[in-house]
């Protein structure tokens, strides 16, 4: 009976897209070298190599860097299947509301709720719950001025996005009211909602979505 070989003695291809095909979250190229008992330079180029020959043979999956690090994804032109094949026909979207609160989070942040509220012009609090559960956005320590919690993306929202960081993002922001400026007339200063407060009506829209 043969001996299973050592890790350092597989096919650096071949072993990384072993790993690739498990992981649940983007693989940092140190990660990969320190498993795989590889130099990180022999990974990072294996992997830009392996992305190169997905693209030009065509497979409907690829692979990206995303999120500061690697991991395999639907090639676009085929999301239509696989979401067949999950979803049995149904969207699974965010509403408007969340998008646009999302949207503020990612380029206001960190930001609180009652400032995101400002921008929007709505109680932002039950959309905001919606957001941390599905782990887009995750605190990021308190305003000094008020003690209000604060609010960034996370490395979730970046891997769903496709992006390798928010220096990606679109040049959105300029279009974006300036919080300060309408604060006075908003929601800020009032608390922040409790886990079992009723919320806006767009929050309980937004609960029954999946994403």
């Amino acid at each position: 009976m043969s001996e299973t070989p050592a890790v350092a003695d597989l096919g650096l291809k071949p072993a990384l897209e072993a790993v690739l095909m498990v992981v649940d979250e983007p693989a940092a190229e140190e990660h990969l070298a320190k498993i795989l008992e590889r130099p990180r330079k022999a990974v990072a180029d294996a992997l830009r190599e392996l992305a190169d020959e997905y693209a030009v043979q065509g497979r409907g999956f690829e692979l990206r860097a995303v999120a500061g690090g690697w991991r395999f994804y639907t090639r676009p032109q085929y999301a239509a299947a696989v979401e067949s094949f999950l979803l049995d026909g149904r969207q699974a979207r965010l509403t408007q509301a969340a998008l646009e609160t999302l949207a503020v989070v990612a380029y206001r942040q960190p930001v609180s709720r009652s400032r995101v509220s400002a921008v929007r012009g709505v109680n932002c609090d039950g959309v905001m719950r919606t957001l941390l559960q599905r782990g887009l956005v995750g605190e990021a320590g308190t305003e000094p001025e008020t003690g209000a919690i604060l609010y960034r993306t996370t490395n979730y929202f970046l891997e769903r996005m496709g992006l390798r960081g928010l220096d990606e993002l679109p040049e959105l922001a300029p279009f974006l009211p300036e919080a300060d400026a309408i604060e006075a007339e908003t929601l800020e200063g009032v608390p922040s909602f409790e886990a079992d407060a009723p919320y806006a009506s767009d929050t309980n829209a937004d609960d029954k979505t999946e994403f």
